[in-house]
């Protein structure tokens, strides 16, 4: 017998055996760019829909459109067609304003380059986003307390420049998780990072998705890195190629 073929509330399909509500849903999203010659397709018509709690690995060959995506659930790119809902939120069609304020309430976001503000301390740096959304002073225990979390307890007080490439990664890992965001978008948090620091990061996002039950996607072209996720959807030619669900133990 087969599990039955759960259906969001915008009629995408979630995968089986995925019984929590779709946390993120995805709809016939489109992003093309027009030149001078041509018009690219980047992403042809996604839909999506992620259960709240999952761990989604997002995988595909360069050009596939993974970070464009990303980019789109973040609210840091502007679809051409189709719709984004965050925790029920429709995000296509918001202000800059209404943005920054879903960012500042359901997002964290965690980059390859690790984006620290390097006239800001370690603490400072994780306080930002908490800042920005009005809720800087009631943070300011949670941030320490994360800092220690990530092995940081002493570098506090440090600024980007002082902190290892590591030792930056945590920081922005801290940074991304604490206002408690429902939803965690990396994209490729450990590719700057050699192979010990790497699994110290990705352990620490483990620890953290399980933890706070925060929704984990995040873009990597590391199989290893995947192999860790709950699913695995596969983007080729701005399309999906393949959405796994792994067994459950």
């Amino acid at each position: 017998m087969t599990d039955a073929v759960h259906i969001s509330s915008l009629g995408v399909p979630i995968p089986p055996s995925a019984s929590a509500p779709a946390i993120i849903e995805i709809v016939h999203l489109t992003r093309t760019i027009d030149t001078p010659s041509h018009r690219v397709e980047i992403l042809r018509g996604i839909d999506l829909a992620i259960p709240k709690g999952q761990f989604a690995a997002i995988m595909g060959p360069s050009g596939s459109g993974k970070s464009t995506l990303l980019g789109l659930l973040a609210g840091l790119d502007t679809a051409t067609s189709g719709q984004v809902l965050l925790d029920g939120v429709d995000i296509t069609g918001l202000t800059e304003d209404q943005m920054a304020e879903v960012r500042g309430r359901k997002i964290g976001f965690v980059f390859q380059s690790f984006q620290l503000i390097p006239t800001l301390t370690a603490e400072e740096n994780v306080l930002l986003p908490a800042e920005l959304a009005g809720v800087g002073a009631e943070n300011e225990k949670r941030a320490r307390e994360l800092l220690e979390r990530v092995g940081l307890s002493e570098r506090m007080d440090h600024y980007p420049v002082q902190l290892s490439g590591g030792e930056q990664q945590r920081v922005a890992l801290a940074r991304a998780f604490v206002t408690k965001p429902p939803i965690l978008l990396a994209d490729e948090p450990t590719g700057n990072l050699d192979g010990k620091t790497g699994q110290q990061v990705l352990d620490l996002l483990l620890e953290l998705n399980r933890v706070e039950g925060t929704t984990l996607v995040l873009v990597t072209h590391d199989p290893g890195l995947a192999a860790h996720a709950d699913r695995i959807i596969t983007l080729k030619d701005g399309l999906v190629a393949s959405d796994v669900l792994k067994a459950k133990a």
